[in-house]
C-alpha cells in the first residue's frame, strides 16, 4: 500500500500531496493514486520537493507527451521542454516569462490542442519581512459550470467561441500587465485564432466546466454579437468568483501542478526586483476540447 496521504483543501479545488518523493521513481500504484487526485482536485501541491530538471521532465513525463511553449527563447538552457518562468535579469534581458499569469486564463487555450495540465516548480520565491509574495490563485471553472442556471447550460451546449492569443495580450496591455512588442507576421500565422467549446467536457472525468477567458474568446456560434458578448463576460466573470478560488502561498521547493480544462489561474504580481522569483514549468499535452 501506498504511504501518500491526499488533504483536500476547503476551496471546490485543490488538495496538499504528502509522504512522497518525486525525485524518486514513482511504482505504477503510487502514480495512479496521484493521477487519481490530480483528475479529482484540478490542482495538487507536493511541498518540499527536491528536484533536478531531469527528474522534473520524469515526472512530468507520467502524464504524458511534453508540450513545448511557443515563446522557447525563454526555454531552460540545458531543457528546451521546461519553461523558465523568472523576473530576473541577466546580460539587460529577462532570462524567464516575466508577465506569465497576469490575468485569468486557462494555459494555451488559444491552440487547437491545449495542453492537459502544467507544473510549476518553485527555486526562488520572492519575499519581504519574511512574507511570500507572487502566490497564484487557481478558480474551478466546473464549480462555476455547475452553478450556472439550467436555462444557460441549454442554450450553450454545444456552441463554440472563438480564442485569441493577440487577443488575450491586447487585454494585459489594456490592463498594464504586458509590455509584449505585437506579433510578427510569422508569429500570427503560427498563432491562428482557434474554436473551442463554450462547455468544454474534462477528458479524463466526463465533468462538464466553462471554457470561456476574459478578453480572450470572441462570439459564440449561432448567437449575434449583441447577445454573445455579455454572455461571455458574464462566463468569464463567474469562473473566477471567491467562492470558487483556491489561493497558493508559494515557499521555495513546491512544487504544483494543475489542470487547464477545470481551473483558471492568476499570479499576483505583487513583487519587483530586487525580489527575484523563478520558477520551472513543464507542459503536459491534451486532447481536442470536446
Amino acid at each position: 500500500m501506498s504511504d501518500i496521504r491526499i488533504v483536500p483543501s476547503s476551496a471546490p479545488v485543490g488538495a496538499i500531496v504528502e509522504n512522497v518523493d518525486l525525485s524518486a521513481e514513482l511504482d505504477d500504484a503510487a502514480f495512479a493514486q496521484i493521477d487519481a487526485a490530480y483528475a479529482a482536485h484540478a490542482v495538487l501541491v507536493f511541498p518540499g520537493q527536491t528536484l533536478t530538471p531531469e527528474q522534473m521532465i520524469t515526472f512530468t513525463q507520467r502524464f504524458g507527451e511534453i508540450e513545448r511553449y511557443s515563446r522557447n527563447h525563454y526555454a531552460h538552457p540545458d531543457h528546451p521542454e521546461m519553461l523558465l518562468i523568472s523576473n530576473i535579469i541577466e546580460k539587460n534581458r529577462n532570462i524567464g516569462l516575466a508577465d506569465a499569469g497576469a490575468t485569468w486564463h486557462t494555459d494555451m487555450s488559444y491552440v487547437k490542442v491545449p495542453p492537459r495540465g502544467s507544473i510549476l516548480y518553485a527555486r526562488e520565491i520572492p519575499e519581504q519581512n519574511g512574507q511570500a509574495l507572487g502566490d497564484t490563485l487557481f478558480a474551478s471553472t466546473g464549480a462555476a459550470y455547475d452553478d450556472l442556471p439550467q436555462t444557460t447550460k441549454a442554450l450553450l451546449d454545444a456552441r463554440r467561441t472563438t480564442h485569441s492569443y493577440e487577443g488575450k495580450h491586447a487585454r494585459r496591455a489594456e490592463q498594464g500587465k504586458s509590455n509584449r512588442k505585437p506579433l510578427s507576421a510569422a508569429e500570427r500565422a503560427a498563432l491562428p485564432p482557434t474554436d473551442h467549446p463554450v462547455i468544454r467536457t474534462h477528458a479524463q472525468t466526463g465533468r462538464k466546466c466553462i471554457y470561456v477567458v476574459d478578453g480572450e474568446c470572441e462570439g459564440i456560434t449561432g448567437l449575434p454579437d449583441a447577445e454573445s458578448e455579455p454572455i461571455l463576460a458574464d462566463l468569464a466573470e463567474r469562473c473566477t468568483r471567491e467562492e470558487y478560488t483556491y489561493r497558493h502561498h508559494w515557499q521555495v521547493n513546491d512544487l504544483l501542478m494543475w489542470d487547464n480544462c477545470l481551473v483558471q489561474h492568476l499570479a499576483i504580481q505583487d513583487y519587483a526586483l530586487p525580489q527575484r522569483r523563478l520558477m520551472w514549468r513543464t507542459t503536459i499535452k491534451g486532447t481536442t476540447p470536446a
